[in-house]
């Protein structure tokens, strides 16, 4: 049973089957990892150094063909009888036609969760794919089949950027928005218009209409204040000296026209008089035009953005207000099955909707606690549900087996650090997180680094962690282990000195040593206060049923 808010840690194929119930969810958004053989930031290996399928994680989005994806194709979609026939044709189909390559790889992983999102969605649901051209026309046919041809909405044009020069081709400056329906009735706000810049988007001719400007330099124009009445005698009434024709009648109810007149919203004569054309409509009011499928006034998230959180491929919160503004409602369930750094569950909060993220990797997870935590002031555990992390020594000894570089980012994580991330393959140097602080006579910047062990613990170890405190010139350095330390490592801890703070006139140990069972027990790190994070923003407060202005 689902239980929104909610984030899951994990493979959203089996979160999807088991956790969540039959239609269940009102919108879907989906930005799974695109088939376009970059790797972003962080190498995943086995523990014997070899890369393994089963390690595509976070921000690496290549697909090989291998045994792995063999297995997945014969037994997760051939032979698997919760899958439809006709994706299993279909996925034969794409096997004989673009062979065993990592595009076939890409849609096997696809397939079986669009086929188990599908069950989760709602009859008035509605899901939206976002992907690139490397695979949309791969990928819409796959939808075609999973959630039917006749329910495909849209295919929308995201230009992310202005320009992007390659050689020998045309600029590749949009991605592709695949927008379906589950049944022939979707929630679907229809009035949602471009609020954006209403002027840019009128013609010329449009524009001059607004041929008026008031004392404010606001541009309006002129529109009839009556409607046609030859054989009724609705509106036939006089207000303020004045009464339509013969066969016309005032188009508004007289309350109505005195609030307008009280607002100074109906021109008047120079007798004084309300004009019968003169009711007022401002440019700045204006709606604009409806949404279209070509999406030109978003950016992507730019290196100076506020929004931006160093996440490679995340997408602006104007881009995801747009879709669920237009295919949900206050109250209504959003699932983002692929959430990396969390846009989706972070409008979808904002914006009052309820919420279930999911998402692979623990430095995924902990950024998406830390952006509830800033942004809206929401704490796990409190606010919302988090399943799938360690709750206890045992379960983060598993982690580590299973994974130590999932191992090391949750670890990471529980301080509330920035995860030190690759920029290429190679050793991380001794840091696998970085810490902030003010500090110092002169109020200036201070760092602390911190190293993870899952596995067996010595004394050299510390003795390193002083070197890489005294290279990267940090005011501290942290070791979080899951073994207890040794006399030896003590001994090392204690000689290492203390750091001064100028601002709180106390000593802290410069070297530190916690496990995971210290912390989970609450044996916290003795450190300075650290950088205020970023104010809670703001919690919306929409009157009840009002659908706010697209942005």
């Amino acid at each position: 049973m689902v239980t929104p808010n909610a984030l899951y840690y994990g493979d959203n194929l089996r979160v999807l089957r088991e956790r969540l119930a039959d239609e269940s969810v009102d919108l879907i958004y989906l930005d799974p990892p695109f088939n376009s053989n970059a790797n972003y930031n962080v190498l995943f290996r086995e523990k014997t150094g070899e890369e393994s399928p089963a390690q595509i994680r976070a921000f690496t989005d290549t697909w090989e063909w291998s045994s792995e994806t063999e297995w997945t194709f014969q037994f997760g979609i051939i032979e698997n009888p919760n899958i439809p026939a006709a994706v299993k044709d279909l996925i034969e189909a794409f096997r004989g036609f673009i062979g065993r390559n990592t595009m076939l790889a890409y849609l096997v992983m696809l397939a079986p969760r669009l086929v188990e999102l599908r069950r989760v969605l709602k009859r008035s649901g509605s899901i939206y794919l976002h992907c690139d051209p490397n695979a949309s026309h791969y990928i819409k046919l796959l939808m075609d089949v999973v959630f039917g041809a006749v329910n495909f909405r849209n295919e929308i044009t995201w230009q992310r950027t202005e320009s992007h020069n390659t050689a020998k081709r045309y600029g590749n400056i949009a991605d592709t928005i695949l927008f379906y329906s589950k049944g022939d009735d979707p929630v679907w706000n229809g009035g949602v218009h471009d609020y954006s810049d209403a002027e840019s988007h009128y013609s010329p001719e449009q524009l001059a209409r607004f041929r008026h400007t008031d004392d404010n330099g606001r541009r309006y124009r002129l529109e009839n204040l009556t409607a046609p009445r030859p054989d009724s005698d609705s509106g036939k009434f006089e207000w303020r000296g004045t009464t339509p024709g013969p066969s016309r009648g005032w188009g508004y109810r007289r309350e109505q026209l005195e609030e307008w007149w009280a607002e100074g919203r109906i021109q008047a004569k120079r007798n004084g008089a309300p004009r019968l054309d003169g009711l007022k409509v401002y440019l700045d009011e204006a709606p604009g035009k409806p949404l279209q499928n070509i999406w030109t006034d978003i950016r992507r998230v730019g290196n100076t953005s506020s929004e931006r959180l160093g996440y490679p491929t995340q997408k602006p919160e104007a881009l995801l207000s747009r879709i669920i503004q237009a295919s949900s409602n206050p109250g209504e369930v959003v699932l983002d099955p692929f959430c990396g750094c969390g846009t989706a569950v972070a409008v979808a909060q904002r914006l009052e909707r309820r919420w279930i993220g999911i998402d692979l990797t623990h430095l995924a997870v902990a950024l998406m606690k830390n952006r509830l935590r800033n942004a809206h002031g929401l704490e796990a555990g409190v606010d919302y549900a988090v399943a799938g992390e360690p709750q206890d020594v045992g379960s983060a000894r598993a982690l580590w087996e299973q994974d130590p570089y999932q191992f090391q980012f949750w670890a990471v994580s529980l301080l509330e650090a920035q995860p030190r991330q690759q920029r290429r393959r190679g050793p991380d140097r001794g840091v696998d997180g970085l810490l902030h602080f003010i500090d110092g006579p002169r109020r200036t910047a201070q760092k602390i680094v911190i190293q993870v062990k899952g596995g067996r613990v010595s004394s050299p170890q510390i003795r390193d962690l002083k070197g890489v405190v005294e290279r990267e010139q940090a005011a501290m350095g942290l070791f979080i282990s899951l073994d207890a330390p040794t006399r030896e490592m003590r001994a090392e801890e204690s000689s290492g000195g203390f750091f001064h703070s100028a601002i709180w006139g106390r000593d802290y140990p410069k070297i530190q040593l916690r496990t995971i069972g210290d912390l989970f027990a609450g044996h916290d790190f003795d450190l300075p206060p650290r950088l205020a994070p970023p104010q809670p923003a703001a919690r919306p407060r929409h009157p009840q049923g009002h659908q706010p202005q697209m942005q």
